[in-house]
């Protein structure tokens, strides 16, 4: 079993990053042969500075790694360091259909989102975002991909497009299944909403300590009184995000103690934060090492890139000799 997974170096990752995406990418290194990349060619349908994007693209690097990724059981590599995968776009936007994308919720959002001047950023990689995902996924023979359910979609519109390439062309790639991690689907954020850096509501995995102790006490709650029971201590989301980070029993005490009455706001979202410090402290030290060792994940990309590259070939000169490239 192939597995595949990407995540986009668009800043500092975060919480919601890990628990939806690195966590169980971690796991899966465990149950069959595991690529995952750096989606750099991604991020520059809303990314234009350059430095910018080289830096978070090594930070994302070294937080993954300090997480727990395992070279030595997976592939780890940039997606821009496979330059198959933009030949093979061409060839699958060819039997992409146009009303296929025009569908596609995450573009038509986004759309949405911009207005005036601003609708030049609606640009042609922002359209075509869903073919180039379909070649990461195709180009690879993956057999799994992990999504969220808000990025099932793009699995959907990978089959389709893998498929519509065979029955043109004649039996050429896997068609793809997505695996739905529906228990980590939205992991809320300092307002409620679903974490994420475009609503500013982030708790980084790595960062300054006092920074992240300020976000964390500066979590907005209600106007009960701690003697006051909270009927609803499991809607609370300090609460929420302690179940996260905490052993389970101190989680269950918390949120019994809080249920009951007793217990402040500001003691919960101190122990959140010595609980969220606590978890990621053996990552903090792992990637102090690797800030010192730039040159061994530089080498890891690398070594990455070469193996992802060996698949990768292989299904392009498929790809070309189906529909008489070659």
């Amino acid at each position: 079993m192939r597995i595949l997974s990407g995540i986009q170096p668009s800043g500092a990752l975060h919480l919601g990053n890990y628990f939806g995406m690195m966590l169980p990418a971690i796991e899966l290194q465990q149950r069959g042969e595991a690529l995952y990349f750096i989606a750099d060619y991604h991020s520059m349908t809303s990314l234009t500075d350059a430095g910018q994007r080289r830096k978070n693209t090594f930070d994302v690097a070294l937080d993954f790694l300090a997480c727990g990724l395992d070279p030595a059981r997976s592939i780890f590599f940039k997606q821009s360091d496979v330059p198959e995968v933009t030949e093979l776009t061409w060839l699958l936007s060819t039997v992409t259909p146009m009303g296929l994308l025009e569908r596609c919720h995450s573009y038509k959002d986004k759309k949405a989102k911009l207005a005036g001047d601003d609708l030049d950023r609606v640009n042609h990689g922002l359209f075509a975002y869903p073919v180039l995902m379909a070649a990461d996924i195709l180009i690879y023979d993956s057999n799994i991909v992990p999504v969220g359910q808000d990025q099932k979609q793009h699995v959907e519109v990978t089959r389709d497009v893998a498929i519509k390439f065979n029955n043109t062309y004649g039996e050429t790639f896997v068609v793809p299944e997505p695996q739905i991690r529906g228990e980590v689907a939205k992991v809320p954020g300092l307002d409620g909403e679903k974490m994420s850096k475009s609503y500013g509501n982030t708790i980084e995995i790595f960062g300054d300590e006092k920074v992240l102790r300020k976000k964390i006490m500066g979590i907005v709650m209600d106007s009960r009184t701690p003697a006051e029971p909270k009927p609803d201590a499991d809607k609370n989301l300090a609460i929420q995000l302690l179940k996260l980070v905490a052993p389970a029993d101190v989680a269950a005490d918390y949120e019994a103690r809080l249920r009951a009455g007793g217990l402040g706001y500001g003691d919960l979202k101190k122990k959140l934060f010595e609980c969220y410090w606590d978890y990621f402290a053996e990552a903090r030290r792992r990637r102090a090492e690797l800030v010192a060792n730039p040159e061994q994940v530089r080498a890891i990309l690398q070594q990455g890139a070469d193996k992802a590259r060996a698949i990768a070939s292989v299904v392009l000169k498929r790809a070309r000799r189906a529909c008489g490239i070659d």
